[in-house]
């Protein structure tokens, strides 16, 4: 079956779409990817979207609006990506711009970029919102890809850790094919924030002429401060235990200011501020790492936009130490860029075989649930 699978992350940089092809069922699945892209956002969407997530508020009208230009934009993108071949469905996460973790009360989270408009505009029944019904389950709805890291990426003998570097940073730790029930020995969390900091930290210093730090260019020229990346793992999140999702509510543009209010009691230039906070996101994943998984993995597997970046890897590494090896996920077969993107083409393929896409004892939720809405285009 041909599939399409796309996302825009808590970076909100633009749309990762991929085209794959799926065979099997269950766990048991090949899949190959055809075609990968990204679609950026234009500034002025990306703009709209960023100021929601910050809390800016808007009219129903304009909400309305929003959410009509992102599944726009996310048909379009489906559109390009599918070109000669027969796709039968689309699996569309859309783009967070809320996320509210289950407390004494249900959680909420909220994707926009409907999938009935998706089906309409490209005549592909199409499958979205895929985190409510693990949420409605008592799960966080969050982390999903773990159970497709359990399908695609468990070693027979090897300890590993997945690891996404988006905007927030999340983890699949997977034991050794090898033990018994390895699969519920699977574990999966948000470990803080990927690029997201170091993101909002290079806008701010640019004055928006710049969204990122390619390749890490500008903080390998400075030196991390250790005693402000120890203050800033002091923060709360650290030492919830999992099940655990996060998102840009809590590391947020006030989150920086906080970060760099912070910084200013140090003698530090702009690249020294901005290789600290690429050490918080390194040293996050690390205690993450340390304090919950049942032993450290003998290899990570990185994957999204921070995989890219060397300096960021390299900290890593230094970090974990030569016992683990710091990899990508391209380094065994599986596009680090879009990775997530083919995580939903699956996620969309279970969804149509009845097959459940959480894992409970990853997200919290109490059962099995079947993920996403089915909206079919009415021809």
């Amino acid at each position: 079956m041909y599939c399409i699978g796309l996302i825009s992350g808590t970076s909100v940089d633009g749309i990762d779409a991929a085209l794959v092809k799926i065979t099997g069922n269950g766990l048991n699945l090949q899949v190959d990817l055809l075609q990968g892209e990204t679609y950026p956002y234009s500034r002025e969407l990306r703009d709209k979207i960023l100021a929601v997530c910050a809390g800016h508020p808007i009219s129903m009208i304009e909400f309305a609006e929003l959410d009509d230009a992102i599944a726009t934009e996310f048909a379009i993108a489906a559109q390009k990506i599918q070109t000669g071949y027969p796709t039968e469905v689309i699996g569309s996460h859309g783009q967070t711009v809320f996320h509210r973790p289950p407390t004494q009360t249900m959680g909420y989270t909220l994707q926009l970029g409907r999938g009935a408009l998706i089906a309409h505009l490209t005549g592909i029944q199409t499958i979205s919102n895929f985190r409510v019904a693990d949420i409605a389950a008592g799960g966080q709805g969050a982390p999903l890809v773990s159970k497709i890291d359990v399908c695609l990426l468990a070693h027979p003998t090897l300890h590993r850790c997945i690891q996404n570097i988006g905007g927030i940073g999340n983890v699949t730790y997977l034991p050794p094919r090898n033990l018994p029930h390895w699969e519920t020995l699977a574990y999966g969390w948000d470990t803080g924030p990927g690029n997201v900091l170091i993101d909002l930290a290079i806008q701010k210093l640019t004055q928006g002429q710049q969204t990122y730090d390619a390749d890490g260019q500008w903080a390998r020229q400075g030196k991390p401060c250790e005693e402000l990346v120890q203050q800033w793992l002091n923060d709360d999140y650290f030492r919830i235990p999992p099940p655990k999702s996060t998102g840009r509510e809590l590391f947020s543009p006030s989150y920086l200011e906080s970060c760099w209010k912070s910084a200013q009691s140090y003698d530090l230039s702009e690249a020294d501020w901005l290789a600290t906070l690429i050490e918080f996101t390194v040293a996050s994943i690390v205690l993450n790492y340390r304090q919950f998984l049942p032993q450290m993995p003998d290899e990570v597997l990185l994957c999204g936009g921070g995989s890219r970046n060397s300096y960021l890897k390299k900290r890593l590494q230094y970090r974990l130490g030569e016992k683990c090896q710091v990899l990508t996920t391209d380094d065994v077969g599986l596009n680090s860029d879009f990775k997530e993107a083919i995580a939903f083409a699956v996620l969309a393929y279970w969804r149509l075989h009845d097959f459940s896409g959480n894992l409970p004892h990853v997200t919290g939720a109490k059962q099995d649930m079947l993920l996403g809405e089915i909206h079919t285009p009415i021809v």
